[in-house]
């Protein structure tokens, strides 16, 4: 069964954005495997809590993420 696992900044995507996430990928699985296996296709996508995160030894925020841009 493929599985995939998105984590993102809580209150980065909305309804619409997550849905098209899930189909996109399972689309992806579905060319690359064939088919068969769109049925049991599992995507997630998780929300972290803003600060709940990082990288490098470093606690990542959206407010540090924007203002690195």
């Amino acid at each position: 069964m493929p599985y995939a696992n998105f984590k993102f900044p809580q209150g980065t995507l909305n309804a619409k954005q997550k849905e098209e996430i899930i189909h996109k990928t399972t689309n992806l699985f579905a060319e690359y495997f064939g088919e068969g296996v769109r049925p049991y296709t599992m995507v997630l996508v998780d929300e972290v809590v803003d600060g709940g995160w990082g990288r490098a030894d470093e606690t990542l925020t959206l407010e540090k993420m924007q203002a690195k841009k």
